[in-house]
């Protein structure tokens, strides 16, 4: 189930990414990622009244605060995203965006960095690394 949930993630950041780049070249970057972040803040307030409603306390006992900053790392993802496809198209700009979500998910648990369970080193995945960079070069020849 979590490989077919990872599949669909993929692909609608894929078509996300196409759809905030439209929106970017009609309005401007800031314009296009608030009304990314609003719209997205509006279908999990609906997503919550609909599914639950647990108590908003819990934030102010989340530990290490740092933990709080995924909206600040979203704006920024958006603008990266939308910035890499309007210079690389599509294709190249989701490529090296995901060898670089691989490389660093795998660095941080290599280094069991922000409470993650620290993984061993095991040189396949190095090997999975480099032909995945492979991959982008021999896509951008």
């Amino acid at each position: 189930m979590g490989f077919i949930i990872a599949l669909i993630s993929g692909a609608l950041m894929s078509v996300q990414g196409v759809f905030n780049t439209g929106v970017s070249k009609n309005t401007s970057m800031w314009v296009m990622s608030s009304f990314v972040q609003i719209t997205a803040f509006i279908a999990c307030m609906v997503a919550w009244f609909v599914t639950g409603r647990e108590s908003f306390a819990g934030l102010w006992k989340v530990s290490p605060k740092y933990m709080l900053l995924g909206g600040i790392i979203g704006a920024f993802i958006t603008y990266t995203v939308v910035k890499s496809m309007d210079y690389l198209g599509p294709a190249k700009s989701i490529m090296v965006i995901v060898v670089s979500q691989v490389t660093v998910a795998y660095l941080i648990e290599l280094f069991g960095m922000f409470g993650v369970e620290k993984v061993e080193f095991e040189f396949k995945k190095l090997v999975g690394v480099i032909l995945a960079v492979g991959g982008i070069l021999l896509f951008k020849s």
